[in-house]
């Protein structure tokens, strides 16, 4: 059984983490906050849409990628419950960037805006932010927010706590 994660995955998982941050950043700061008749809004969702459908698209990569390769066993923290809860919480991790890409697409479909933001139409945007789907966007990025977080903070604990060199199984040095 290997020590550390292969390099693909390790790629895919530094690659994705800067874009899935970069997202929500973009998400929770530049477009929450811009009405929909400021110009700065159309070049926002122009970024934030191609952004959210390359995380689907390397999200799905990694997922098979993960499946297919040899990896390390799970982290032991000593605690069967803490164990368990680790493993859970990079599969919850995983559906909610799945839950995020996919309400993005319902959103975005539902409104019109591709069309909007990459056909030209010089249609003014439509207030897409409301419906099912944007709730389960907000509240799923919010929870991913929270969970980042927590992965950050495990990570840390690992590496500078129990100093069991957990890092070292995600890098892409070998």
């Amino acid at each position: 059984m290997p020590t550390r994660y292969s390099r693909t995955l390790a790629a895919l998982h530094w690659l994705l983490a800067l874009m899935i941050i970069g997202a929500l950043f973009g998400g929770k700061v530049l477009l929450d906050g811009t009405p929909n008749d400021d110009p700065a809004k159309l070049f926002s969702l122009s970024m934030h849409m191609p952004l959210g459908l390359t995380i689907l698209a390397l999200m799905i990569l990694r997922l098979v990628v993960r499946m297919r390769s040899a990896k390390p066993p799970h982290a032991d923290i000593g605690n069967a419950i803490l164990n368990k809860a680790g493993v859970w919480a990079h599969w919850v991790l995983y559906a909610l960037v799945f839950v995020m890409c996919l309400s993005g697409i319902v959103m975005a479909r539902g409104a019109g805006l591709p069309d909007i933001v990459f056909g030209g139409s010089g249609a003014p945007l439509p207030e897409v932010f409301s419906g099912p789907a944007r709730l389960v966007h907000g509240i799923t990025s919010t929870t991913l927010i929270v969970l980042i977080i927590g992965h950050i903070g495990a990570a840390v604990y690992h590496q500078y706590v129990r100093k069991d060199g957990l890092l070292a199984r995600m890098s892409l040095r070998r």
